[in-house]
């Protein structure tokens, strides 16, 4: 067997081993824009394995595959001819629907992604506008031109790059219409994301003059993040505006979601450090003045603070995610990638039942009570937290779906070396090509976030030359990377490579170590982690249907379709009993089997497709936590939801206890922000 040969370039930040020539494999940036680090695959070209395959199999038997079956705004949807919604919510559908459909090969799903695609085809216009004809407003065409990249690049159709150029040249002809107080104003920047996939296929310069012209037109989030105005001081002083109108739009938390990749967007073409720069100073921002555990920053439904007891919007969460995939492969910053696991990992997979069924529109980090009732939300309302149907707004019963398909297509990107990066780390499979042109694929092999071992193993009909890349999360020390005879041992925060003439069933492991770590958070308060999954206090729960009825809440009787109610039966007001500096050093660790259900835990509620009933799971979350604590007895509900953590370190009267840890993605009711014990 061939030896890989070890070099000084073997492990390197990317950025010192790119070549200036750029991918020929794949569409990539070209002149005048600046190449991006990595180069997004077609939809397609990577596939769900394992776990993963299973999440995605949830759902398409939970609401993604039915939804447009019995949900009057999808089953009337104008998008589709009918003469309902003809806004956004059949954009945002097809935006999850499209990538599911291809990536699980599933001709049912496809056959209904056909009946949407064709009649938006046939209503496409000479003059370029397309869509309902009583919808006037540019967003929700910026949300259908992405539905169709993806749909182009599944099924190379003509017709879905036909309806992209002609809309394009609409824009171009007409004068900019992006108000501040609009939505299409605030979000005007989303269409970038369209308009550079055209251009590197087109070369139309026209589409730079068109992207130039919403840039100046537009609001400016890159002057937000340079003096960033809602900042805790705001947050203390109640002056964070909770309205509607141009100010309130850049409080709204999914505009800032989506914002926060538009500054890098935008610097492919402008190559001014300043709106690179930008996205970091907001980053910061949002942390420093809003974060919360999983990734995120609240917004319930306005910027909130970093009080565990605010919310962050689901919409917010699956947009993030997407800013952040968007963002590594321009840049090919690993802080992107880590930030797009924890997102992934625990704030989507909390925010949603482990069947696939029902959703929250706003997630707490401590959240020990899911009902209907007022709480200290900047605007939503009183249905907000609980897992239901459409709870508070529909908007994220459209949105939602985007989620696990889109991190599925970008967890392998082409690098400008004509190599391979693994830039998120599941079982999956990736088909692409490489080095001259051959056609290889690599399985890679994992229960990771779950499991720290990850294999992968290479099929190729012939020997072939070209780089692998992988991404060395920032929170792993001690990485090992092996093939054959060689053994490395990359830093944290890179990104490795190996390069060799590659023959099939050739291995490569990756070992991420995954000692249990502390965050500070609010009040001195503290949250473990492992890897990048966050971990929260099991608590026990009662389940209790609900139905609700109103404008936007409305409880739809259908298969496992259901509003409930969840209200704790075990004791939640912990305080843990241990050293943020070295958590491992009271805290047992116990890995069980990854099973149908990833995010599922001991006592969840269940819907069985083959029964057609709820049931109740009986097996243990994946990774399960054996921690001490003792109980705060002054530390009780406020408003409905979990008091503010009091301020570490405390003093306990009650004796100390064993609890128990899962993975936040897990939960349903939690604390995941725990008080900490005076030694």
């Amino acid at each position: 067997m061939k030896t890989l040969l070890v070099t000084v370039g073997m492990i390197l930040i990317f950025v010192s081993c790119s070549s200036d020539d750029g991918n020929t494999l794949y569409p990539a940036n070209p002149k005048p824009l600046l190449r991006t680090k990595f180069i997004k695959l077609p939809l397609g070209a990577v596939k769900p394995e394992g776990w993963l395959y299973n999440q995605l199999d949830i759902m398409r038997q939970g609401l993604t595959g039915h939804l447009e079956l019995f949900w009057p705004d999808l089953i009337h949807s104008a998008w589709k001819g009918g003469d309902g919604e003809a806004w956004e919510r059949g954009p945002y559908y097809l935006d999850g629907l499209v990538p599911l459909a291809f990536l699980l090969e599933d001709e049912e799903l496809r056959k209904r992604v056909d009946v949407w695609i064709d009649w938006i085809a046939q209503s496409s216009r000479e003059d370029g506008w397309f869509g309902p004809e009583k919808n006037n407003d540019r967003w929700p065409l910026a949300i259908a031109c992405k539905v169709l990249m993806q749909y182009h690049e599944a099924t190379a159709d003509p017709r879905a790059l036909d309806i992209i150029e002609k809309y394009f040249r609409y824009l171009h002809s007409h004068e900019p219409d992006w108000p501040d107080s609009t939505w299409r104003g605030v979000r005007a920047m989303e269409h970038a994301v369209s308009g550079y996939w055209l251009y590197r296929r087109s070369k139309d310069r026209d589409i730079l003059k068109t992207i130039k012209s919403i840039q100046k037109n537009s609001y400016s989030w890159t002057a937000y993040y340079e003096t960033f105005p809602w900042d805790s001081a705001a947050v203390a002083n109640e002056t964070v505006p909770h309205n509607w109108k141009a100010e309130g739009l850049t409080a709204h938390v999914v505009n800032n979601a989506m914002a926060i990749k538009y500054p890098g967007l935008w610097y492919q073409q402008s190559k001014d450090d300043r709106f690179k720069n930008a996205i970091y100073e907001g980053l910061d921002a949002y942390d420093r003045h809003h974060g919360q555990v999983g990734g995120r920053f609240s917004g319930d439904e306005h910027l909130s603070g970093k009080s565990p007891v605010q919310g962050t919007e689901l919409c917010a969460v699956v947009e993030l995610m997407y800013s952040m995939e968007k963002l590594f492969e321009i840049f090919g910053d690993v802080a992107f990638g880590d930030r797009l696991e924890l997102l992934a990992y625990n704030a989507l997979s909390g925010t949603m039942t482990p069947d696939g069924w029902a959703h929250q529109y706003d997630q707490q980090s401590n959240q020990v009570l899911v009902s209907v009732a007022e709480r200290d939300w900047s605007t939503n309302g009183p249905t907000s937290n609980i897992y239901g149907l459409m709870p508070n707004y529909p908007c994220c019963l459209a949105n939602l779906h985007q989620g696990w398909p889109k991190l599925v297509q970008h967890m392998w990107m082409a690098t400008r070396d004509q190599g391979l990066v693994a830039a998120v780390y599941g079982p999956c499979e990736v088909t692409a090509r490489v080095g001259d042109g051959k056609t290889i694929m690599i399985e890679e092999i994992t229960d990771y976030p779950f499991a720290d071992s990850i294999r992968f193993r290479i099929h190729t009909d012939e020997p072939v030359s070209f780089p692998i890349y992988f991404r060395i999360p920032k929170w792993c020390n001690g990485a090992k990377l092996a093939g054959k005879s060689v053994a490395l041992q990359p830093a944290a925060g890179e990104i490795a490579m190996l390069k060799q003439s590659w023959r099939d069933g050739d291995e490569i492991t990756l070992s991420l170590p995954m000692p249990l770590r502390a965050e500070r958070r609010f009040n001195g308060s503290v949250s473990i982690l492992r890897g990048p999954l966050y971990f929260a206090l099991r608590i026990g729960r009662n389940y209790r249907e609900i139905e609700l009825e109103g404008k936007h809440i409305t409880s739809i009787d259908y298969s496992g379709a259901v509003d409930w109610h969840i209200e704790p039966t075990t004791a939640w007001n912990y305080a843990l009993q241990i050293n943020p500096e070295s958590p491992q050093g009271n805290i047992r660790i116990e890995i069980n089997p990854v099973r149908k259900y990833p995010f599922a835990d001991l006592g969840e509620r269940l819907y069985d497709t083959a029964a057609q009933k709820q049931i109740t799971w009986l097996d243990p979350a994946p990774v399960v936590l054996r921690a001490w604590a003792a109980r705060l007895v002054d530390w009780t509900m406020k408003n409905h939801s979990a008091d503010v953590p009091p301020k570490s370190p405390v003093n306990a009267s009650q004796y100390i206890e064993p609890v128990t840890l899962v993975p936040y993605g897990c939960t349903r009711l939690r604390i995941a922000e725990f008080p900490v014990l005076q030694e």
